[in-house]
């Protein structure tokens, strides 16, 4: 059973095809990084009119890599939310399109669950009941699994997310955009040698980055910091730390067979090491490519919701404020 995904919540334009909810036909992505990079930062009326430009030829793209035709297809998903709007808009009415065209049935996905998904794509024998770490630009949930399409929310970000903290801590030691590679690459070269606090929010399994974020800041202005890449090692290791211990203290708590790390940050090398080596429990972090906004997780959860009975009909509309749990 082959889907087309289509992935435009952000900056991002995606299409892709996949069979059966885990195998990967076509995944392709047009990015718009060096654009916004302009900017220092994502600009919503830019990133959706680049959607518009890009949207037909990268459907085009992955339905020629798949070598499908719309025949072949037994419907579409779509991104309907978490994002920014105009983005989601122009993914959401081609698919719509698409969907009325070709008389194929049309599944609107949640973004978060979409990059639950991705863990389908690395490894179909993923066990139940199974703790998911979602880290991006703007989100850090731990979310609790307990089978397809039962999601509860255990722990969210009260402030800055994980990747949103990379970003302004990028801009701080001046860097450059986007911010978690910047930090990443410069860390390689650092050393973890300045004291930057954690802040572990005792008694809850929420996150909170926005302190770590002001005391670097602070050390910075204060003309503290004498070299930008011990200070960025010693920012990335202090938001690993607490992701890590975090994770690892619910994921015991809920005696659950397996963890799912998914999201933009979950490519973070130094992140993925930690996270493998403290946990007792069974780790499973996505490839790089699949970590980042990409349609095939859209596709594939699209899969796992048709089987399951749950369609939309045309009049579906974007939610950017779309929860998970």
């Amino acid at each position: 059973m082959k889907i087309l995904g289509i992935e435009s919540s952000c900056d991002e334009t995606a299409a892709a095809v996949v069979e059966d909810g885990v195998n990967i036909l076509s995944n392709q992505i047009a990015s718009q990084v060096e654009i916004h990079s302009r900017y220092g930062g994502i600009v919503p009326e830019v990133a959706s009119r680049q959607h518009i430009l890009a949207i037909v030829p990268v459907i085009e793209q992955a339905m020629a890599r798949a070598k499908v035709a719309w025949k072949d297809l037994f419907g579409v998903a779509v991104t309907a939310g978490p994002g920014l709007a105009g983005s989601l808009l122009v993914g959401v009415n081609m698919a719509k399109a698409i969907a009325l065209a070709c008389r194929l049935p049309i599944i609107g996905i949640n973004h978060l669950e979409g990059h639950i998904y991705a863990g389908w794509l690395t490894d179909s024998s993923i066990k139940f009941p199974l703790l998911c770490l979602i880290v991006s630009g703007g989100h850090s949930d731990l979310v609790l699994m307990r089978k397809h399409g039962d999601y509860v929310l255990l722990g969210r970000t009260r402030d800055d997310a994980a990747g949103e903290a990379f970003d302004k801590a990028a801009r701080i030691l001046e860097l450059g955009y986007p911010g978690g590679p910047a930090i990443e690459r410069a860390a390689k070269n650092g050393i973890d040698s300045i004291k930057l606090p954690r802040s572990w929010l005792k008694g809850t399994s929420d996150f909170s980055f926005s302190g770590v974020k002001t005391a670097l800041l602070r050390l910075v202005e204060e003309g503290k910091v004498s070299n930008r890449l011990d200070a960025a090692a010693s920012f990335q290791q202090a938001v690993i730390d607490v992701l890590v211990t975090k994770t690892v203290a619910v994921a015991k708590k809920c005696r659950v067979e397996q963890i799912l790390m998914v999201g933009g940050v979950a490519s973070n090398e130094g992140l993925r090491q930690s996270l493998v080596k403290n946990s007792p429990i069974p780790v499973l972090v996505p490839e790089p490519l699949l970590c980042t906004d990409n349609a095939a997780m859209i596709a594939a959860c699209g899969y796992y919701r048709f089987q399951a009975g749950r369609v939309d009909d045309l009049g579906f509309d974007v939610l950017p404020a779309l929860k998970l749990a």
